[in-house]
């Protein structure tokens, strides 16, 4: 085979892969196990992306309702509050804390480093507004 000729088969070849997707047998949740499923994007620390939780707060109440947050120990979790009032946004064991001004989005990004369950509350109302279950 000509060189010229031998390095278009290897191309096409390495493209045909690459289309593929070709399934490592990790899938994501919910999905079916025959299905390839694409690599985790990166937070911009080099950390695989976890969940983004949008809490909003009106009248004294959170929504979506309070509830548990399942993250994957390492990732980056990013949290957007926004709140009707003034207060003080503070996410438990990671020692975080965000000024919420009305209508204002609050957001706080870190990495999940350690496992546990973590409260994310408000100081002054002291509205709990989800957990985070780090495994």
């Amino acid at each position: 085979m000509r060189p010229s000729l031998r390095a278009s088969a290897l191309a096409g070849a390495c493209l045909l892969l690459a289309a593929c997707n070709v399934s490592t047998g990790h899938h994501a949740p919910g999905t079916d196990h025959g299905v390839a499923t694409a690599p985790p994007a990166y937070d911009t620390y080099g950390a695989p992306k976890g969940p983004t939780i949008e809490i909003t707060i009106t009248g004294g109440r959170a929504t979506p309702a309070p509830g548990r947050v399942e993250v994957v120990k390492g990732h980056a979790v990013r949290l957007v509050v926004t709140s009707d009032t003034a207060d003080e946004l503070h996410v438990h064991g990671f020692d975080l804390t965000r000024a919420l001004e009305p209508g204002t989005p609050a957001t706080v990004d870190f990495i999940a480093d350690r496992t546990g369950l973590f409260e994310v509350e408000t100081h002054d109302s002291g509205l709990v507004l989800t957990q985070l279950a780090v495994r």
